[in-house]
């Protein structure tokens, strides 16, 4: 049976300006800092799944972040390496991605801190050669063997490639501050910044800092127009180079926002003026200036090979200047030339619709896992290994991004005001389009709750930074049409977190009366009430324990009289809700019989509940599975990490309480019986014929969907429907898998239409497709519906409709603070 489509847009989404990126020191991640002091961690995707955000840390909003640092000295044993960001309030935290914390290291200096930037770790070759042989007068010397000048300058050499190197370890971090000064700390293995020496304040605030190769030394850009380059251990200047006034100079200060040092000896700076120059390292001395930028540059970046370098600015440009050769005269001798290297510029792109604020480079990987312990084998209650569901070996579609996002090759990522990541080829910066990392960047949490106990009228929890919205939704009487329409949704309720606290998650109960949420501080539960005959809602505060602390999820069991609480401290609390005391506590454990003690996992992040109210399956942040009997208020079940891959979606079938359904970020789609401990007929039978329309399915899972029906067993009609924000596929599982029809695989989706749902198109999808099912018999089973605006939620209103929200993105655009970069149209 068809899905008749309802639609609204009339949610209220506005994501919150990217300030900063860094990556690991694996390559293998991206931080992004968000303007409410939000932390994404990204997962570099080299395949056509696309990327994934692995978690976020909310972190306090009186700290707003200014830069990233990720190194890898004291890193603990974490490839990933430890993440520091600095704020305009003149602290330093660090960022837990195990605990998902924001922990200050170094308390506030009094001054906004501009820029941090760390030592880098000295990756020498284990036959070093002095510096003089390598290094000129700021670009290559012409004078080392060609094969060093081959395999550094190369349009085919792999960054990826390794050489035997040894590691320098340097623990200094320097730090531009806004009275002019830069000053140096140590990174100590606690969890505190050890002050090491300042350097001379100078006029001027200093915005931006970098450190040479060796460490010896530190350039810094200020305010005043001058990069200074100083001792790093004796702490005096050498020289100091002025930057002259580029093409777009206005006001008193030339500002100095970004400065890059290539291990050629070559720094290059950004300034105010919209002008990217290249500088001899050693003496100061302007080799080249470009002035393509329309506003202030505000950040750089360079290929790995370093002979290529990105700008991005304040007018949405990202522009690539490239290392070349040229052959010129020497002297009066014609038969004479050598060889001079210069930087040219290559192109532009322009994918941001607002200022960019950030860029960094990063290398795809193949798996997750950096962060988290190897995954352990699954095993049934028998104790012998379960065959794990995996890709198949075929080649994944080519489409645009799969063409030049391979895995060890370098992208570039940017961002800026608009929200938005985009990934770059490095190589093909101007051959390929931008790949939109995150399609609907910080997605509204929305719930659906059909048929509550106010007149079976459904409603929306819809959770904003600061507020709840309760809304109910009304659905346009439409007859027998193929094509539901627009719904209309009302505020009934809006309630504002105190002090104006960050909402880290919500819920609400499937009768509609309760719902709550949690901040930074602590949980809050509600009451929603009616009298009959009245249109006035009641809302009533309920007194929660006050041992509870605050959560990352939280979720009500089906009939409503248990609220879970996946607490900060990592265990999991369940309250009762009529006497609204602690009714029991559990301590997430990797293994059955492991003794108790404190919480040892990673914290739990999502949470789903069967129908029964048997059972909870409690997610870690990594992807581990917890899986709890409510009933004794035992750990039943632990299912470590499948395939290396975080889980995006899950939920327990109405009709099946006995069955967890689980998507994961590599699209891979999974069933387990619960009971049995072990995977689920339908995955046995399907484990390497899963369909590729699904494998190659457009962006990553974010949501499942169950349809009401009271089949007693999945293989009958269970069906739901699994979705994106860029597409959603409907699924039965009772049906057999389709074989994969190539001349319908377009970019990597089955696509029954592109662009937004309207009436006509809808209608014309569904006679094409009565039409085809007609004629041929075909079940239809993982058909793919690609939307052209982002979807934020899809939900069953009923056995035979859903609720599709979604909202075009140019919308989101205008509501942004700050207006878009203007572009000239020419003709007009």
């Amino acid at each position: 049976m068809l899905l008749k489509p309802y639609r609204t847009s009339s949610i209220d989404w506005r994501p919150s300006p990217v300030v900063a990126l860094a990556t690991s020191a694996d390559e293998s991640q991206v931080a992004a800092a968000r303007e409410d002091c939000s932390l994404e961690i990204w997962l570099v995707s080299p395949g056509s799944v696309g990327w994934h955000h692995q978690l976020t840390i909310h972190g306090d909003t009186s700290c707003r972040v200014s830069s990233l640092v990720w190194c890898c000295v004291g890193s603990k044993g974490l490839s990933s390496g430890r993440l520091f960001s600095s704020s305009i309030d003149g602290s330093v935290s660090e960022w837990d991605l195990f605990d998902l914390k924001q922990k200050i290291v170094l308390e506030s200096i009094g001054v906004s801190i501009w820029q941090m930037a760390a030592a880098p770790i000295n990756k020498l070759p284990a036959l070093e050669e002095p510096r003089s042989q390598h290094f000129g007068n700021g670009y290559l010397n012409d004078k080392y063997d060609s094969d060093d000048e081959e395999s550094y300058l190369s349009e085919d050499v792999s960054d990826s490639e390794q050489v035997h190197q040894k590691l320098v370890e340097d623990r200094r971090v320097a730090i531009a501050c806004d009275d002019g000064a830069v000053r140096i700390y140590t990174i100590s293995d606690s969890d505190k910044l050890i002050y090491h020496k300042s350097l001379p304040r100078v006029s001027g605030r200093t915005l931006s800092v970098t450190w040479s190769l060796d460490s010896n030394r530190i350039y810094s850009g200020s305010s005043d127009g001058l990069i200074r380059c100083w001792d790093a251990d004796l702490g005096h200047e050498i020289f100091r180079s002025t930057v002259a006034l580029g093409g777009m100079s206005s006001g008193p200060e030339l500002c100095i926002w970004s400065l890059l040092s290539l291990r050629c000896g070559t720094v290059v700076s950004a300034d105010s003026t919209g002008s990217v120059q290249f500088w001899n390292g050693d003496n100061g001395t302007l080799l080249q200036a470009h002035s393509y930028h329309k506003g202030d540059v505000n950040s750089l970046a360079a290929a790995p090979s370093e002979n290529r370098v990105f700008s991005a600015g304040s007018d949405g440009q990202v522009i690539l200047y490239k290392l070349s050769s040229e052959s010129l005269q020497s002297g009066n001798d014609k038969s004479s030339f050598e060889m001079m290297k210069k930087w040219v510029y290559v192109g532009y792109v322009r994918a941001h619709t607002h200022d960019v604020r950030a860029l960094t480079m990063a290398v795809p990987i193949s798996s997750e896992g950096s962060l988290s312990d190897e995954a352990k084998d699954l095993r049934d209650e028998n104790g012998k290994k379960v065959k794990r569901i995996r890709r198949t070996g075929k080649k994944p579609l080519d489409f645009s991004y799969g063409k030049w996002a391979l895995f060890g090759v370098p992208m570039l990522v940017s961002a800026g005001d608009d929200a938005k990541l985009f990934a770059y080829s490095a190589k093909e910066f101007t051959r390929f389009s931008p790949h939109d990392i995150c399609p609907a960047p910080q997605r509204v949490p929305i719930q659906l709750i059909a048929n509550t106990s106010f007149y079976q009228t459904s409603f929306l929890l819809v959770q904003a930074s600061h507020w709840l919205d309760v809304l109910s939704v009304r659905v346009p009487d439409v007859g027998s049409g193929s094509y539901g329409g627009r719904v209309t949704t009302n505020l009934v309720a809006r309630i504002k977190s105190k002090a104006c606290r960050k909402i880290i998650c919500s819920a609400m109960a499937n009768s509609g009366e309760l719902f709550g949420y949690s901040d930074c501080i602590k949980c809050s539960l509600f009451a929603l009430s009616r009298q009959a005959g009245q249109s006035k809602w009641t809302i009533s505060k309920r007194q929660l324990p006050r041992e509870l602390p605050s959560a990352h999820s939280m979720a009500f069991t089906s009939d409503g009289l248990r609220l879970l609480i996946a607490g900060h401290d990592r265990r999991i609390y369940i309250v009762d809700l009529e006497s609204l005391r602690l009714q029991h506590t559990f301590i997430p454990r990797c293994e059955e019989h492991e003794k108790e003690g404190s919480p040892s996992e990673p914290p739990i992040t999502k949470m789903f509940t069967s129908s029964d109210g048997q059972w909870l399956a409690a997610i870690n942040c990594f992807g581990d599975i917890h899986i709890f009997n409510l009933e004794i208020e035992r750990q039943h079940w632990f299912i470590s990490r499948l395939d290396g891959a975080s889980v995006t979606a899950g939920g327990f079938p109405p009709h099946d309480n006995n069955v967890l359904i689980i998507t994961t970020s590599s699209n891979q789609f999974y069933i387990f019986d619960v009971e049995a401990r072990q995977l689920g007929e339908w995955s046995m039978q399907h484990t390497f014929a899963l369909s590729r329309r699904f494998q190659e399915f457009p962006g990553e899972v974010i949501g499942l969907s169950f349809s009401p029906s009271s089949s007693s067993h999945p293989s009958k009609s269970s069906s739901l429907v699994v979705y994106s924000s860029r597409a959603m596929c409907s699924i039965d599982l009772g049906k057999p898998m389709d074989q994969d029809d190539e001349s319908d695989l377009v970019n990597g989706a089955f696509l029954k239409f592109q662009g937004s749902i309207n009436n006509m198109k809808w209608k014309n999808w569904l006679r094409d497709s009565q039409t085809e099912s007609k004629l041929t018999g075909r079940k239809n089973n993982f058909d793919l519906i690609v939307f052209r605006d982002p979807v934020l939620f899809i939900g069953h209103l009923s056995k035979h409709s859903i609720l599709i929200i979604d909202k075009p993105w140019m919308e989101v655009v205008k509501s942004f603070d700050a207006p878009p970069v203007q572009r000239h149209i020419f003709g007009t």
